[in-house]
This record gives structure tokens, sequence and C-alpha cells, in this order.
């Protein structure tokens, strides 16, 4: 049986980007959903968005308990 082709690697910073823009949007939604000005939505989706993608690009990499372990080892 052939093997199936390995889905392409996607930069972290993409995956970041994607959460921020995502959940940046998610907020100016339901923003503006619950009456809250378009200036206001906007600016608070925004700032919410950067905010998100910040923290996941800083906290969020998936890194293996072993090979961290063995990278502080080799410092």
């Amino acid at each position: 049986m052939p093997h199936l082709p390995r889905p392409p690697a996607i930069s972290h910073g993409v995956v970041s980007f994607l959460w921020g823009l995502g959940l940046g949007l998610y907020i100016w939604g339901g923003l503006a959903a619950v009456g809250v000005s378009a200036a206001t939505a906007f600016i608070l989706g925004a700032v919410g968005g950067a905010a998100i993608f910040l923290f996941v690009i800083v906290f969020g990499e998936n890194v293996p308990r072993q090979a961290a372990r063995l990278r502080g080892r080799a410092r």
C-alpha cells in the first residue's frame, strides 16, 4: 500500500497569526452582535487579536518534554 503524502509544514508564526485573526474576528463579531458601535468593536477586536497573536507566538509552541530536557542539558 503506498504511503499518503505528508501535509505541508506550517510555520508557528503563520499558525499564531491565524489564531489571532480568527479570534479577533470572533471578538469583533460578538461585540457587533450585542450592539457595540462599529468603531469600538473593530478596535477591541484588533487589540484582542494582536494580544492573542503575541500570546500564542510566545507560549504556544509545542516542544516535547524529552527534547526540552535534552536541550537543557546540552547548554
